[in-house]
């Protein structure tokens, strides 16, 4: 057979037409675990590898279309990969051009529930400054869990044997499936906006990491914390904690717990209530018994048994109390007294009178009275007033002391 020369291109161009008319890899679902994972900065473009235990397949997902996905590809990641394979000249090599990525297998699962419970824990929605309190006597409760599953029934037993006077609404929703997230989301905004509850449970009973998956969802944690009402997080998986728990404001391990979390124990509420009427019962007797006394003490009393006699005390006491009053009156009129001699002879003493009556006088010039004779001049009208009368004269002369 006759060989044909061609260039390395021309040989790469031959290979990818082939490949890409092929009707098998047209179109293909691949699995694997993604190794080497590239989020490219600047394009938004992905690249990896997919590998399991017998090969290695180079694959990119351009970002027009990884833009919607809605899982975070991470290295070790079990997926499916669906897309077409073509070959890429520059390099010489088949890959795959993918065009979606759903998760693939149990650690899938895991992976991607992590992911999510770290985006939403960065978003602050987990903390526990939004916890609320769960109200103490519940008058209704709403249940968003399947009709048909155990974890109604326990609910229903367990809330109605503790707590007869609580009433239950069932909102039946899908726990597991397709259908299950949108149904979860709904039971929430059905009992905050149709249906008043004091508190609201949400879960299921037991279930695989497959199962669980709608408590693992976004939806459903956006949905829980945005409540105005309480939300009981009840998924039967003591071992793990689904997203769903975390947004809750208070997890229950099971259904039946959160049916106890939800409701006080009638036995402990009749228990408290009989310590109370007890302690009251107390209370109230030993205000009796301190009463009793007091009115037999009265009973007993002198005013009751002998008045006259009562009345004559009484009156003895009171004129006593007055002789007390008019002695204690006497002594402060009798202190007033002498503070009042003892203060006009002081004034006595300094009154300008006295003075004068010693043969002592005083001058007033134009009506204001001098102290110095160099106030005053020859010719000057002046007034002299002594202790009997005032003298008017005119200063013939002023005579001033030498220094």
């Amino acid at each position: 057979m006759d060989k044909r020369t061609m260039t390395v291109t021309e040989l790469t161009e031959i290979i990818k037409l082939t490949i890409d008319n092929s009707p098998y890899l047209g179109s293909v679902a691949v699995s694997g675990e993604i190794s080497n994972f590239n989020h490219h900065f600047a394009s938004g473009h992905m690249y990896f590898t997919l590998k399991d235990a017998g090969a290695q397949l180079k694959c990119v997902m351009f970002r027009f279309q990884n833009v919607n996905l809605r899982m975070k590809p991470e290295n070790g990641m079990k997926v499916l990969c669906t897309g077409r394979i073509s070959v890429y000249p520059q390099d010489g090599r088949y890959q795959l051009y993918v065009s979606d990525i759903i998760p693939d297998g149990i650690g899938a699962l895991y992976i991607e529930a992590e992911r999510i419970r770290k985006k939403l824990e960065a978003e602050g929605l987990f903390s526990e400054k939004l916890k609320r309190p769960l109200p103490q006597y519940p008058q209704k409760i709403g249940v968003i869990t399947s009709q048909t599953g155990a974890a109604v029934r326990d609910i229903i037993n367990i809330a109605t044997s503790r707590y007869p006077l609580c009433e239950l609404s069932v909102y039946p929703a899908s726990v597991q499936g397709a259908a299950a997230v949108k149904t979860l989301v709904d039971g929430i905004s059905y009992f905050n906006t149709k249906e008043h509850v004091d508190v609201i449970i949400i879960g299921r009973g037991g279930g695989s990491i497959e199962d669980l998956q709608p408590f693992n969802t976004e939806e459903v944690a956006y949905a829980v914390r945005g409540s105005q009402i309480p939300v009981i997080s009840a998924v039967g998986h003591e071992t793990d904690f689904t997203v769903c728990d975390f947004a809750a404001d208070v997890r229950a391990s099971t259904p039946s717990h959160a049916a106890e979390l939800s409701t006080p124990d009638k036995a402990a509420l009749k228990h408290k209530l009989s310590a109370q009427r007890d302690a009251m019962i107390a209370s109230v007797n030993k205000t009796l018994t301190a009463q009793r006394t007091k009115l037999e003490r009265m009973r007993t009393s002198r005013a009751l048994t002998s008045l006259d006699n009562f009345i004559a005390d009484r009156r003895v006491s009171l004129d006593s109390v007055s002789t007390r009053i008019a002695d204690k009156l006497n002594i402060i009129r009798l202190r007033r007294k002498k503070d009042f001699e003892t203060a006009a002879a002081k004034l006595q003493a300094s009154s300008p009178l006295r003075v004068l009556a010693n043969g002592y006088a005083y001058v007033e010039k134009d009506g204001r009275r001098g102290t110095c004779a160099a106030e005053l001049s020859a010719g000057d009208r002046i007034k002299i007033t002594m202790k009997d009368g005032t003298v008017s004269s005119t200063v013939d002369e002023v005579f001033l002391n030498e220094k």
